[in-house]
């Protein structure tokens, strides 16, 4: 098994590796693209009755939030293993990008693979999946406020009520083991195994977590703003609560372990609301995949740009330093 592992690893570090990596890349971006196109083609394009200058500033919006998203992100590593934010940004947008495609948890993979090939990361997979772990554990409490408001909003439904409940139970639950695992892997009976070591040596200080945690909140926030002018700019109306019942319910389901699409499930959660929420299902299909290509062109954005910032890193090394 390791012997497996290390050459695909060392396979994927060559330049016949990185070249047939590209091209799946292009490849499948290339069939998205095919489908989707065909898709609006036969259904119509779902943002073709919406209100533009509103539309944009989601799409704004969603750009910012890949920015604190990333550096709570980088809060989550060690200082010495830190990568830089634009790295973790760049992953991020990724794997958005990938969602529309690829399974459920892919989308971990993408992150995974994008932050060990910057050259200015020295953490190891270990520690990215690590991390990711721990943003997950960050990303769910960051939504248990947001859940319970909209759980005990007056506009809401019963049935969205619940899910809001459950979200905001899971985020609670979150929230107490990051409190409680820097304390766990330091136990005395525990500190022996090398596992434990290794944990305590990764494990995100309290000060940190609280710092990622407002990160991602506001993340999440500024989001949840978008998808409000995007309710907004399609007519559906104007409640903050049916945005963020939305987002919870989009976010929640990115927890599933497996799934047909990342970006497919999250716009099916998301339509699920809002049909529950007594919107038509036309109009709630509708704005579900407006909010997913807008947040995935947002995720493309933040990789033209990081490409761009690279490659003038690779022109101008001198006036960058």
């Amino acid at each position: 098994m390791r012997i497996g592992v290390r050459g695909m690893m060392d396979f994927f570090r060559s330049t016949r590796g990185k070249v047939t990596l590209n091209a799946v890349s292009v490849a499948l971006v290339l069939l998205v693209s095919l489908l989707a196109a065909r898709h609006f083609a036969e259904s119509g394009w779902p943002l073709a009755h919406a209100d533009v200058p509103l539309m944009a500033a989601a799409g704004f919006l969603f750009l910012f939030a890949y920015g604190f998203k990333a550096y709570g992100w980088h809060r989550l590593f060690a200082p010495a293993d830190r990568p830089r934010p634009l790295t973790l940004a760049t992953a991020c947008g990724a794997a958005s990008v990938s969602g529309a495609a690829l399974p459920g948890r892919f989308d971990d993979v993408v992150r995974v693979a994008i932050v060990r090939r910057s050259s200015c990361s020295e953490s190891g997979v270990g520690t990215v999946c690590f991390s990711l772990f721990m943003l997950g554990l960050i990303d769910t409490a960051a939504l248990m406020p947001l859940a319970w408001a909209a759980a005990a909003s007056p506009e809401t439904t019963v049935s969205v009520r619940v899910v809001m409940s459950i979200v905001a139970a899971a985020g609670f639950g979150a929230a107490v083991v990051i409190a409680f695992l820097p304390r766990i892997v330091a136990s005395g009976r525990l500190i022996r195994f090398r596992i434990a070591r290794w944990l305590g040596d990764r494990t995100t200080s309290p000060r940190d977590a609280w710092k990622a945690w407002i990160l991602v909140l506001a993340s999440w926030l500024v989001r949840a703003v978008g998808l409000f002018l995007l309710l907004a700019s399609f007519g559906i109306g104007i409640s903050f609560p049916l945005a963020i019942a939305f987002l919870c319910a989009a976010a929640a389901s990115g927890a599933l372990p497996v799934a047909p699409a990342g970006a497919a499930t999250q716009a099916g959660a998301g339509a699920a609301i809002l049909i529950a929420s007594g919107i038509a299902a036309s109009e709630a299909v509708a704005f579900a995949v407006a909010a997913q290509a807008l947040l995935i062109l947002a995720g493309a954005a933040v990789l033209v740009f990081a490409v761009c910032c690279k490659g003038a890193e690779r022109l101008f090394p001198a006036r960058l330093v």
